[in-house]
C-alpha cells in the first residue's frame, strides 16, 4: 500500500486515542468520559503528522473527550470537519469502569477469565463484545460507503472498540477477536479494500503502512 493515492482502493484507519491518567494506572475507561494528559496530547500530535499524509477524505470519531481531542488534532491540520458519533465509543463495563487492572482481577476474577477463553461476558454487568461490533461496526461502513474510490476514512476511537470493529469487519467469528491484540495510545490499523471484503494491512502501527512486496496481491 502506499501513501499516495492511485489505485490503492479504499482505506480504514482506525486510530486510538492519546495516553490518559487512567491508562497510566491502568483503569478500565469503558465509557467513562477522560480527558488526555499532555503526553496524550503530544502523542496525537505527533500521529497526526503522520496520518495527515495519507491525505484523508474524512475523520469520524467517538464522542468522548479524549478522542475528540486526539481528532481535533488531525482535523487542524488537514481542515477535515469531524464527525462525532457516541456508536463508537469504549464498551460500557459497568462495575468495571474506574477499577484497576489488579483490581478486577481480585474481584471478578471468574468474569475476567471467561472473558480472557473468548466467551461471551457481560463485564461488569456491561455490554457484551459482539454489541460493540453492532454498533460501531455499521457507522465505520456507512461512512467508508461514502468514500470516492482509493478514499482514506479515519476513524478516532478506542481500543476494544477498534478491535471488536476490524474482527466484525474481517468476517472473524467473535472469540477470535482477542487475537487481535490491543493497541497503543496513539497507535492505528489499517484496513484496505480487497477483492472479497475488508482485509488488515497495518495493526497497532505507528509509522506510515509501506506496501508489502512478495504477497499475493
Amino acid at each position: 500500500m502506499s501513501t499516495a493515492k492511485g489505485g490503492t482502493g479504499r482505506r480504514i484507519v482506525l486510530w486510538r486515542h492519546g495516553q490518559t491518567a487512567w491508562n497510566l494506572e491502568r483503569r478500565f475507561q469503558g465509557s467513562t468520559d477522560i480527558e488526555l494528559t499532555d503526553a496524550g496530547i503530544h502523542q496525537a500530535r505527533r500521529a497526526a503528522r503522520l496520518l495527515a499524509a495519507l491525505r484523508p477524505d474524512a475523520i469520524v470519531a467517538s464522542d468522548l473527550k479524549r478522542t475528540a481531542a486526539t481528532a481535533a488534532e488531525l482535523a487542524a491540520l488537514t481542515g477535515l470537519p469531524v464527525t462525532h458519533d457516541a456508536a463508537l465509543r469504549e464498551t460500557y463495563a459497568g462495575e468495571w469502569q474506574g477499577l484497576t487492572h489488579e483490581e478486577i482481577i481480585a474481584r471478578y476474577g471468574e468474569q475476567y477469565a471467561a472473558w480472557k477463553r473468548g466467551e461471551p461476558v457481560r463485564r461488569g454487568g456491561g455490554e457484551l463484545e459482539t454489541e460493540v461490533a453492532d454498533r460501531a461496526a455499521p457507522v465505520v461502513l456507512r461512512h467508508a460507503d461514502k468514500l470516492p474510490e482509493d478514499g482514506t476514512l479515519v476513524v478516532v476511537s478506542h481500543g476494544g472498540t477498534i478491535r471488536t470493529a476490524i474482527g466484525r469487519l474481517l468476517g472473524l467469528e467473535p472469540h477470535h477477536w482477542e487475537g487481535l491484540g490491543g493497541l497503543s495510545n496513539c497507535s492505528w490499523s489499517v484496513l484496505g479494500e480487497g477483492a472479497r471484503g475488508w482485509r488488515l494491512l497495518e495493526h497497532n502501527a505507528g509509522s506510515l503502512p509501506e506496501p508489502v512486496l512478495g504477497d499475493d496481491t
